[in-house]
């Protein structure tokens, strides 16, 4: 990969599509994550107004420390970006007291870190629209097209996403010629929406590079049965994924309507 052409692309590509929308800048949720902070410093090099927005809820301090060192950072760096932290561990908290926690409770946790996810967005909405810009998206090529490793409408919900082309590796080598702080490219990747530092790999079961390996098998066409051991263990992990998770990557389905009934 052409890295520095990549970035600058991106970079010209966001620009454009900000001037375009006469909208004044970005807001960009920033987790501690690699994939938020290259997002962020990417938005950054346009120039354009970018507030970085922390918000945590029962957030590991791993996360938040990592998350505050690189907002510190990009602000030093460039003169156009703020950053907010947002608490929103007490409107969660709130939240739980006025609906059913009954039931399974695995169904119930999941609920729960889901709308952690959409407690965030709307206030990222919340920012963007006092400040008339855009809300930049995080997500990479394998969360959102090959395992639907996201939230809809939590950190799926966004006006332009600009690294979802890149695979996982890629977007390290975007961090690492973005000055990216090395803690942030030495961390395990997490959501962060447990409050803890369980890290993705936990919860899927493979490692980005190894569904990097299987999101390319299968765009070749290959099935499990192509393959033993580990490789066809990551490669059924990819494969329930995409499947379960494929209504987050298609448009929202329309029941039309026959002309002849209207």
């Amino acid at each position: 990969m052409q890295t520095e052409k990549v970035v600058n692309h991106i970079v010209n590509w966001l620009k454009d599509y900000a001037i375009h929308a006469k909208v004044n800048g970005f807001v960009v949720g920033v987790s501690g994550g690699i994939d938020s902070a290259v997002t962020s410093t990417l938005c950054a090099e346009t120039g354009l107004d970018v507030l970085c927005l922390e918000m945590p809820i029962h957030q590991a301090k791993s996360h938040v420390s990592r998350a505050q060192e690189h907002i510190a950072q990009l602000k030093e760096r460039y003169s156009n970006v703020s950053g907010i932290r947002v608490d929103l561990t007490p409107v969660f908290e709130e939240f739980k007291t006025e609906v059913s926690l009954e039931g399974n409770e695995a169904t119930v946790d999941m609920a729960l870190a889901n709308t952690r996810a959409r407690l965030r967005m709307t206030t990222l909405y919340y920012h963007a629209g006092l400040l008339g810009r855009l809300v930049a998206g995080t997500g990479n090529k394998v969360e959102d097209f090959g395992v639907g490793f996201y939230t809809k409408y939590g950190d799926g919900g966004v006006d332009l996403s600009p690294i979802a082309d890149l695979l996982k590796s890629e977007v390290y080598a975007l961090g690492k010629s973005l000055k990216v702080p090395q803690t942030i490219m030495d961390a395990a990747p997490s959501d962060g929406l447990f409050g803890d530092a369980r890290s993705d790999e936990d919860q899927i079961g493979a490692s980005y590079p190894e569904l990097e390996w299987a999101m390319l098998m299968n765009d070749q066409g290959k099935t499990a049965k192509d393959f033993s051991g580990r490789q066809k263990e990551v490669f059924e992990i990819f494969t329930k994924y995409n499947t379960s998770n494929k209504h987050k990557m298609i448009p929202i389905p329309i029941c039309d309507i026959p002309k002849n009934l209207k």
